[in-house]
């Protein structure tokens, strides 16, 4: 991809990328475990089906029942232990149990040291994501600077531009900051 070489080029290319980093972080925020139950908490977790690594989800059925337990109905029966191995071996502290045909996945409540913990990384997720954005931030200013030295805009425009750079950084960091107070909230609740 060539870089943008006009003002509304680097303004879109920059929300763009902004955008992005907003919504990796709101997926990194939905596989964190809260007590609650959400089929999001196996979205990473990928199982060995004929060679092929992939996602839970793609082998099995994943929902709900209630909000302390999850069930995971593979399509291929002979799955059942591939796929209770894999939820053991993550790193999310789970204890799946199969009766032959559904995986239980019961989620146990989060001691209040466990639940400090998972607001740290939390708040690491969020962090990263608004390193992303200052980044992107930072290379749009660079592109700015460039046109303007290649004499295609003036000073006064390069800084005008710069303004909007920075109104869309603010605009998604809030952003980011919304999702973490939310994640937070919901994390701290009992």
């Amino acid at each position: 991809m060539t870089a943008p070489s006009t003002i509304p080029e680097i303004l879109k290319d920059a929300e763009e990328r902004m955008k992005k980093s907003v919504e990796i972080t709101r997926q990194e925020l939905a596989r964190v475990r809260t007590g609650k139950a959400t089929t999001a908490l196996l979205d990473g977790i990928k199982v060995d089906y004929y060679g092929q690594n992939l996602p839970i989800n793609k082998v099995a059925t994943v929902s709900v029942t209630d909000p302390h337990t999850l069930t995971v109905t593979p399509w291929d029966k002979s799955l059942i232990p591939v796929i209770e191995k894999a939820i053991l071996t993550s790193d999310l502290g789970l204890n799946p149990t199969n009766d032959g045909n559904v995986i239980r996945i019961p989620i146990p409540p989060l001691t209040e040291e466990r639940r400090r913990e998972i607001v740290k990384l939390v708040k690491k997720f969020g962090e990263e994501g608004k390193i992303a954005i200052r980044n992107v931030r930072r290379d749009a200013n660079e592109h700015l600077r460039r046109i303007e030295k290649s004499q295609h805009i003036s000073e006064d425009d390069r800084k005008r531009a710069e303004e909007q750079v920075q109104k869309l950084t603010d605009k998604y960091i809030k952003e980011i900051d919304a999702l973490l107070e939310q994640k937070e909230k919901e994390i701290m609740s009992f």
